[in-house]
C-alpha cells in the first residue's frame, strides 16, 4: 500500500514539473467535456420548453377545431355575391351532442364558440377574437385568473352580458385603466369584464402555433349569451370586400379519463369526425399527448447526434494524452532504466504512468464539468441579450431565446467517458515504457 502511495506521489510530482504541457495535455479532455454538458443541455432545454408548452394545451386533451375547408371543397358551401362570401362549414350542435354521447366518460366536453368580428373600446378596436364557452374551459385548458373572476354557471343560465379578457387585451385597451367592471364592446354589444385572465405562456410559442392565435388576446363570454345575443355569423372585412363565416362550433376540448386513454380516443373521435363530415376537410383535431411523444422521441434522438459530435472532441483529448505520454517516455527512458536497476518491476513503471495519465483524464474531466455548466447557464443568460448588444444586436431576432438544462445524466457520462478515453489512450504509452530493458535504457542519453 505503502509503495503504491509513492508511486501515486511519483507519477504527481513528474506532471507538476511540467505544469504548463500538462494542461494543455489536458486540455483536449477540458474541451470535449464542456461540449457535450453544453450541447445536450442546449438541446434537452429546447425539449423541455417545447414539452412545457404542449403540456400547457392539457396532456389529457383532445381538441377538435373546425377549418375554413380548401377553396374547392369550399365551393359547395359558399356563395358569392357583390363582393361578399357566405360560407357554412365545421362543426355544429349536432356534432357536439354526438361527441358528448360517444364520449360519457371524459372528464370534462366543453365548447367554444367564435363570435363578433370587432372589439372595441372608445376609439380603440381590433380584430374581435372572442368566445363563448363553459365555466369548465378554464380546468380543462389550464388557464388561470389573475384578478376578479370566471365565468360561472350562473352567468350561463342567465345569458349574462359579462367576459373575462385576456392578458393581451388588458394591456392593449386599459393602458392606465383598470378593466374590472369596465365595458369592452363586441360589434353592437357591451360587455362587463368580470375578470382578466393569467399571462398564457404559449403566446408565440409551439402552443400558439397549433392553436393558430395568440391566446392572451382571447375574450370569453358565456356560450348561452354567444348563441342568442350574437347569432352564429362571424363577418370579416378586407379590401372592400367581406366575408360572412357561419360556424356553430369552432372548437371542442374533450378531457380524456387518463393519458393512457387518450391515443385511443382520439382514434374513436377521428371516426366519428369522418363519418360526419365527409364531402369537406373542415374539421381538424389536435391531441397534445402524441405531438408531447413526438416531441420526446425526436429531441432523444437530437440528443443522441449532439453528444456524438461533441464526444469527438473527448476523442481528439485522448489522442492527444496518448502522443504528449509517448513524447514522456522517450524523454524520460534513462529514469526509466535507473528504476529498473534499482529494483521497480514492470508493474510498477506501468502503474507510474497510468497515474499521470488518470490524473489528466480525472482533472480535466472535473473542469471540463464545470466549464460545461458554466457554458450552459452563460447560453441561456446571454441569449436574450443578444438583440442589444452593439454591431452584432441587428442579426439576432427580438424573440431570441436559447434554454438549456443541465441532466446529471450527461454530466455523468460526459466524466466517464474522458476517464475512460484517457486510461485507454494511457494504456499503450504505459506499456511501452513498462517494456523498456533496463541496460539499453541506462544507456540512452
Amino acid at each position: 500500500m505503502i509503495f503504491l502511495l509513492e508511486t501515486v506521489r511519483l507519477g504527481l510530482s513528474n506532471l507538476r514539473l511540467h505544469l504548463l504541457r500538462s494542461f494543455l495535455t489536458a486540455l483536449g479532455i477540458i474541451l470535449g467535456v464542456a461540449a457535450v454538458i453544453a450541447m445536450v443541455s442546449l438541446g434537452e432545454g429546447s425539449k423541455r420548453e417545447a414539452i412545457l408548452q404542449i403540456e400547457a394545451l392539457g396532456a389529457k386533451n383532445i381538441i377538435v377545431r373546425s377549418q375554413r375547408p380548401a377553396e374547392n371543397e369550399a365551393s359547395q358551401s359558399q356563395r358569392q355575391n357583390r363582393g361578399s362570401w357566405i360560407s357554412r362549414y365545421g362543426l355544429t350542435r349536432a356534432d357536439l351532442a354526438v361527441v358528448r354521447e360517444n364520449f360519457p366518460e371524459a372528464e370534462a366536453i366543453v365548447p367554444l364558440k367564435e363570435v363578433g368580428s370587432r372589439m372595441m373600446r372608445g376609439a380603440l378596436s381590433r380584430t374581435s377574437q372572442a368566445y363563448g364557452t363553459t365555466p369548465e374551459l378554464l380546468d380543462v385548458a389550464k388557464l388561470r385568473i389573475s384578478r376578479g373572476r370566471y365565468l360561472t354557471e350562473a352567468d350561463l343560465e342567465q345569458q349574462a352580458m359579462v367576459c373575462v379578457i385576456g392578458q393581451g387585451v388588458a394591456r392593449e385597451f386599459f393602458k392606465f385603466d383598470d378593466p374590472l367592471g369596465a365595458t369592452i364592446r363586441l360589434d353592437s354589444k357591451a360587455f362587463t369584464i368580470v375578470g382578466v385572465l393569467a399571462p398564457v405562456g404559449l403566446a408565440g410559442g409551439a402552443g400558439s402555433a397549433l392553436i393558430g392565435r395568440d391566446l392572451n388576446m382571447d375574450v370569453h363570454i358565456p356560450i348561452t349569451t354567444a348563441r342568442s345575443v350574437m347569432g352564429d355569423s362571424v363577418f370579416r372585412g378586407s379590401g372592400g370586400s367581406f366575408q360572412n363565416s357561419t360556424v356553430e362550433i369552432s372548437e371542442i376540448y374533450i378531457a380524456a379519463k387518463s393519458r393512457e386513454s387518450v391515443l385511443t380516443d382520439a382514434k374513436r373521435l377521428q371516426r366519428i369526425i369522418d363519418s360526419r363530415h365527409t364531402d369537406t376537410s373542415d374539421v381538424a383535431m389536435i391531441v397534445p399527448y402524441e405531438l408531447l411523444e413526438n416531441a420526446r422521441k425526436s429531441q432523444l434522438t437530437w440528443n443522441l447526434v449532439l453528444g456524438f459530435i461533441a464526444g469527438i472532441s473527448l476523442l481528439v483529448g485522448g489522442i492527444g494524452i496518448m502522443n504528449i505520454m509517448l513524447a514522456t517516455v522517450t524523454e524520460r527512458t534513462r529514469e526509466i532504466g535507473i528504476r529498473r536497476a534499482l529494483g521497480a518491476t514492470r508493474r510498477d513503471i506501468l502503474n507510474q504512468f497510468l497515474v499521470e495519465t488518470s490524473v489528466l483524464s480525472t482533472g480535466g474531466g472535473l473542469l471540463g464539468v464545470a466549464l460545461g455548466i458554466g457554458a450552459s447557464w452563460f447560453i441561456e443568460w446571454v441569449a436574450p441579450r443578444l438583440p442589444q448588444a452593439p454591431f452584432i444586436g441587428q442579426y439576432f431576432s427580438q424573440a431570441v431565446n436559447l434554454p438549456t438544462y443541465v441532466t446529471l445524466g450527461s454530466v455523468v457520462l460526459a466524466f466517464s467517458v474522458a476517464v475512460g478515453v484517457g486510461l485507454i489512450f494511457g494504456i499503450y504509452p504505459a506499456r511501452r515504457a513498462a517494456a523498456q530493458d533496463p541496460i539499453v535504457a541506462l544507456r540512452h542519453d
